[in-house]
């Protein structure tokens, strides 16, 4: 194998996904259900790629715990532009007197569904036809259960899909058009999360772990080889949208498997953005910056039930990753910030007349998380910002609307 699975609670090491499907993913030992991949791999192979176009995040095949190229499913997902947005650093320059550089992730132009997500549907989609899955589940807020609806159904598995209340009617089209089994809760996320975990339980049928989920983190890892490949080194700064919190523990995971042979590679300043309408992990992180970060203050956080927000691919009420996320972001000397989901309009706007770019809504959020940096002195001279736009506005034709005003 090219891979094993290591439990980050005991070390333990599973031979293989097949291995880990059969265990309901859950550590044999110790019954953990947070594992990491580890390789068999050549990174020095890395400067190669660099050096090639790649139509795909599969362009880093022996990164990704996949053995036979033949299971492949692919809608050209991952080798998306970073651009310059020159824009914001003049913004940056004009107001605040801050030289900085300024590039943007464009996850809005992925191939599949044109979400940040394709790349994590992409390989589960794979290694569950690589390994006879042929029915799964998954809770989602809104993007997650689109991509992984396209996706599964190009691998020939049946999905069963449980979104909040507060979906957007275009998500729960675009599922219902794939052929894939939706369920819409009458509660928030976290009600939605409990009725996919009864019928994973009641139904025998594989769920998925979330924002820990290796699959989801091997995928969207390669973010880093691509800031790499592109950009020839790594940010000072990532912002982005956060609502569980897969890309940051993604960005750490990327940037430790290489580190050893690439030390030049470092973990960049995390800035995760919530809108103040669902802000659980903002509050919960300046409730432990005023008290001095004590022991334990991780797990320490405010539920909200039933977010009223029109951000429903943000709408997270109870951060439950906040335990895993909230360190990462403290190593890195990062931070959380909220901006205020009336003015998520008129930052899209700002893009939509600079760039001609639409934004979704929880793509808005981090583009306005930029703005909420520079007013609170958070970005410095000579830094290199990346902002990763998590989505387009495909799917949210009423926020569309509002920005086409």
């Amino acid at each position: 194998m090219k891979y094993k699975l290591v439990c980050k609670k005991c070390g333990h090491e599973i031979a293989s996904f097949r291995e880990w499907f059969e265990a309901d993913q859950a550590c044999p030992k110790c019954g953990g259900n947070y594992v990491e991949v580890h390789y068999q791999a050549d990174y020095h192979h890395l400067k190669e790629l660099y050096q090639k176009e790649g139509e795909s995040f599969w362009h880093y095949f022996d990164y990704l715990p996949l053995e036979n190229k033949n299971n492949i499913v692919t809608c050209r997902e991952g080798a998306i532009p970073i651009e310059n947005w020159d824009f914001m650093e003049r913004f940056a320059k004009e107001k605040y007197g801050i030289d900085c550089k300024v590039m943007v992730y464009r996850n809005d132009l992925n191939g599949g569904t044109n979400s940040f997500k394709d790349v994590a549907a992409a390989l589960a989609a794979a290694v569950f036809k690589e390994n006879g899955i042929k029915e799964y589940c998954v809770a989602s807020t809104g993007n997650t259960a689109t991509a992984f609806s396209k996706y599964l159904a190009l691998a020939g598995v049946k999905l069963h899909v449980f979104v909040p209340n507060c979906v957007f009617q275009d998500t729960v089209d675009e599922i219902r058009s794939l052929g894939q089994h939706l369920v819409i809760s009458s509660g928030d996320y976290g009600e939605a999360k409990k009725e996919a975990a009864a019928f994973h339980k009641n139904n025998h049928v594989l769920i998925s772990g979330g924002n820990i989920d290796p699959i989801r983190v091997e995928a969207k890892k390669t973010m880093v080889f691509e800031f790499m490949r592109q950009m020839g080194k790594m940010p000072d700064i990532y912002i982005q949208a956060v609502s569980g919190g897969t890309g940051p523990i993604a960005v750490d995971k990327g940037v430790r498997e290489i580190q050893d042979v690439f030390p030049e590679v470092k973990l960049p300043q995390l800035y995760l953005v919530q809108q103040d309408t669902c802000d659980p992990m903002v509050q919960a992180w300046e409730n432990a910056e005023k008290q001095g970060f004590p022991e334990g203050y991780e797990n320490h956080f405010p539920s909200i039930p039933n977010p009223q927000t029109m951000v429903s691919i943000l709408s997270t009420g109870t951060p439950g990753m906040f335990p895993i996320v909230a360190p990462l972001v403290r190593k890195s000397n990062g931070t959380f910030l909220c901006v205020k989901e009336s003015e998520l309009v008129h930052y899209a706007k700002i893009a939509k007349k600079e760039r001609d770019v639409m934004l979704g809504p929880a793509a808005a959020v981090c583009f306005a998380g930029f703005y909420k940096a520079l007013e609170e002195n958070r970005i410095q001279n000579g830094q290199t910002v990346l902002v990763n736009t998590g989505e387009g506005a495909a799917r949210a034709k009423e926020f569309a609307a509002m920005v086409n005003e």
